[in-house]
């Protein structure tokens, strides 16, 4: 019997082992394993360079499998660090292979920025998704967690009440968007 939960893409925005954003994405995936089916994409720097040269029919093989992930998901979550007031260039290379394709074309997405300020990360964030989606992401589809590692533990578990508030309200919200859209 085929499984009728939705799927969903969950991207890790930081190439650390240990990253606040990897934690936060493991422990939301724990939350809502019972209604969703999550992959977890921790592997930007297995991705090449894009290099538009590359992008035709005979792609790499790793970008072929990320683009079929993604393809494949009913849903989007990319939880990202703010690298010097901006995206981590691993995480805009990995978007910039899906700018000739139309994935991310009414793929409902949510974006978590988790940072120390993340201001700037977050607004850079939200800029290249609504770019690539050729739509504005729903306001209550974002969430920007500042100063994350205050609201979790050395073992990663978010232990803010608010935090954990603002991400369900996030997952319920894009749990409503994934429903509607399909």
């Amino acid at each position: 019997m085929q499984s009728t939960r939705k799927k969903i893409l969950a991207i890790c925005g930081s190439t650390r082992k240990e990253s606040v954003n990897l934690h936060i994405l493991e422990q939301v995936a724990g939350i809502y394993a019972g209604l969703y089916d999550w992959h977890i994409f921790n592997e930007l720097d297995q991705l090449p360079h894009f290099n538009p040269d590359l992008d035709n029919d005979q792609l790499p093989g790793t970008i072929a499998a990320f683009r079929e992930q993604i393809a494949n998901a009913d849903g989007v979550l990319i939880c990202t660090p703010e690298y010097v007031y901006s995206l981590p260039g691993s995480l805009k290379n990995a978007i910039e292979w899906t700018v000739s394709t139309t994935l991310f074309t009414n793929k409902p997405t949510a974006l978590i920025t988790a940072s120390s300020s993340g201001v700037k990360g977050f607004e850079a964030l939200e800029l290249l998704m609504n770019t690539i989606t050729g739509t504005t992401i729903d306001p209550s589809l974002s969430l920007l967690i500042q100063a994350p590692k205050t609201k979790l533990t050395k073992e990663g578990k978010i232990v803010d009440q608010q935090t954990l508030e603002n991400i369900h309200r996030l997952i319920n919200a894009f749990g409503r968007r994934m429903t509607d859209d399909k």
